[in-house]
């Protein structure tokens, strides 16, 4: 209670300016009407022209990425580099999104399925549902009429091919090569390709030129021919294991006929070699060469290039260097290079971190997916994300993932179709087994019927959710 003073005080106030302070009625008001009042902000979209991934997170608003469409205005390189530990749903993401890229005409692409599951690669189904069949690389069955990729195909230029060769050897040895292996193996290929005309040259003439070279090729450095043998001999050893050991029959002949590099979806099936083995980034290098000089054309085509366990490529200089090459080049005919990795760690502090360095600043597009605390902090340094994308990035749950896109920083769930959810489901040798033995068990009419009663089951939690969302809508319009 103010005293006599005060209250003559405001009294006085009161009738000069009136009353001062107001009491204000309650207003009755809708969650729909008060959005208005305080306006949500969301970071502006990538354009409505493209590939449908998802939706972002935090506005709800649908998120559309295409690299061809962005590239030259928000994007300066189409490269995308996709980072997530398993079972967050990177394969997913892979798999619809070719899936939605190939409903565009003027859409080609390649994949190299590095992960295997019940004895294929696990882009096996995709390719039948498309009516493709996977090119299955496989020393065992290379040897009974496979797949055979010939380093010294036509179609590569000399200087690929000599290139592919030193990458192979460099690879294989861990080392680069020396000036003086380096003379053997340009005058051996020089030899060979200039001298066997009637048919394609194979490393088994490379190999048999190492151990025994012509006179005119130390004549014309004016060295002793026992020298070049010498020269040669760590080269020839590593390239018979190509031609004899454990790696026979894939590369040492002509390359198969009907390979159809015209189809929308071409699936190397790496799945049959080991993944840590030192075959796979040689197989990454010959596989990556030979799509540069047979594949990538300049006819208007917007290819994308998604590779499995890019580390292999990342984490080695001689096959990195090839790569980036490759991708310099590809970005003039319309080539986006798509790099999946587990952990960025793996390859930032490896032997190729030069080289690994130089191909994630071409990724103008990264999505990262769930990492453990560290792991995030360190990615969040390599790429420059900023603080608040770093600090979400290990409470993601699977589907939802932090994508950048030249600085755009979103927080996007990806969303699938039921038509696509058989196709680019990876886990059914852990989730589907049992299920599928049983099912296969039973009488056809007994299938039907459990069949039946799940799509029932279905229908009805379907219909509960319709109902829970209702009474929250209702319910939400109280009194403010």
């Amino acid at each position: 209670m103010l005293d006599p003073i005060g209250a003559l005080t405001e009294a006085f106030t009161s009738f000069l300016f009136g009353k001062v302070e107001t009491t204000r009625l309650p207003v009755r008001t809708s969650t729909g009407q008060a959005q208005a009042v305080y306006l949500p902000t969301a970071a502006p979209g990538l354009g409505d022209s493209g590939v449908i991934i998802g939706r972002e997170v935090y506005s709800g608003k649908g998120y559309i990425y295409d690299p061809f469409q962005l590239y030259g205005q928000q994007l300066p390189a189409p490269h995308w580099l996709v980072l997530g530990e398993s079972g967050n749903g990177k394969s997913a993401l892979e798999k619809t999104y070719v899936l939605r890229q190939l409903r565009f005409r003027d859409r080609q692409v390649v994949v190299l399925d590095a992960q295997g599951e019940d004895g294929v690669g696990e882009w096996n189904l995709i390719a039948q549902e498309l009516g493709i069949t996977p090119i299955r690389l496989d020393p065992t069955a290379a040897l009974n009429g496979g797949i055979r990729l010939n380093p010294l195909d036509p179609s590569i230029t000399a200087t690929g091919q000599l290139a592919l060769l030193r990458t192979i050897i460099e690879v294989a040895m861990g080392h680069g090569l020396d000036e003086r292996s380096g003379f053997a193996l340009k005058v051996a290929h020089a030899y060979v390709t200039g001298t066997i005309t009637h048919r394609q040259p194979v490393l088994t003439d490379i190999v048999e030129q190492l151990r025994h070279p012509e006179a005119e090729s130390a004549e014309a450095m004016n060295v002793d021919i026992d020298d070049v043998r010498a020269w040669g001999l760590d080269v020839a050893l590593v390239l018979d294991r190509l031609v004899d050991g454990d790696l026979r029959g894939m590369f040492d002949g002509p390359t198969t006929a009907g390979i159809d590099l015209d189809a929308p979806l071409i699936v190397f099936d790496l799945s049959h070699i080991d993944r840590n083995s030192i075959a796979m980034p040689i197989l990454m290098a010959i596989v990556g060469v030979w799509l540069e000089h047979t594949w990538i054309r300049p006819d208007r085509k917007k290819r994308i290039f998604l590779v499995e366990e890019a580390w292999h490529i990342i984490n080695s200089p001689f096959v990195a260097q090839l790569f980036q090459r490759l991708l310099k080049f590809g970005r003039r005919l319309g080539l986006s290079f798509v790099a999946v990795v587990h952990h960025l760690s793996d390859v930032v502090d490896g032997a190729a971190a030069r080289e690994a360095a130089a191909i994630l600043k071409m990724a103008s597009t990264r999505t990262i997916y769930a990492q453990k605390a560290d792991e995030a902090r360190a990615t969040g340094r390599v790429l420059g994300l900023p603080r608040w994308a770093v600090e979400i990035i290990p409470t993601l749950t699977p589907g939802i993932a932090v994508w950048d896109v030249n600085g755009n920083v979103q927080v996007v769930k990806h969303l699938i179709t039921e038509a696509e959810r058989p196709l680019v489901f990876t886990d059914r040798a852990m989730t589907e087994a049992s299920a599928m033995s049983e099912a296969s068990a039973m009488p056809t009419d007994e299938a039907r019927a459990v069949q039946a009663a799940a799509d029932a089951e279905a229908e009805a939690r379907a219909e509960a959710m319709a109902m829970e969302r209702q009474w929250r809508d209702e319910s939400s319009e109280t009194v403010a």
